[in-house]
């Protein structure tokens, strides 16, 4: 569980640059890649996809603060590829303005859902931030995968690397 705001947004600064890593990464086809079917969020192209981490930082940092599930924050244009990383940047830092600061008991703190009865405390509505970006940030390497485009290795190691590293390990 987390157990102080700063402490998370140093997480939070964490998967924010491995989904810069891999927004950078992407050839210029990506622009104005697609997928061939689907509606709706199915059918989302890079471009959206990024727009929609940029704005749903936001989301979910002002539901955190209490000021309700909402999407009131306009990222940068998304539109060009050129603007990606620019979008992504600004929304980080508009996420860690409203977060930084903000007391403890603010995680602990019960947080009424947008569409049940429920309430989740604020330390989970900050993870579902988390696991809500990586989402799409997989999203996107599969479809790079998918085009045959590089996907940076998370650890910077594949597979086969390992094998290799591990068949020349001496166990003591």
């Amino acid at each position: 569980m987390i157990t102080d705001p700063e402490a998370f947004l140093n997480f939070f600064r964490s998967i924010h640059r491995r989904t810069l890593r891999d927004i950078e990464a992407l050839p210029a086809p990506a622009e104005n890649w697609e997928p061939s079917r689907g509606e709706g969020e199915k059918a989302w192209g890079i471009s959206q996809i990024v727009y929609h981490i940029c704005e749903s930082r936001i989301y979910f940092a002002s539901a955190y603060t209490g000021k309700g599930w909402r999407y009131d924050w306009v990222p940068p244009s998304t539109e060009k590829q050129s603007g990606w990383i620019p979008a992504l940047e600004a929304s980080a830092v508009e996420f860690q303005k409203q977060i930084s600061g903000t007391p403890r008991e603010w995680l602990d703190r019960k947080i009424k859902m947008i569409d049940t009865d429920g309430t989740l405390s604020g330390w989970r509505i900050l993870m579902m931030l988390l696991e809500h970006e990586v989402h799409h940030r997989s999203q996107i390497d599969t479809y790079a995968g998918l085009e045959g485009w590089d996907v940076p290795q998370i650890y910077d190691r594949t597979r086969e690397q390992i094998d290799e590293l591990q068949d020349k390990q001496t166990l003591l």
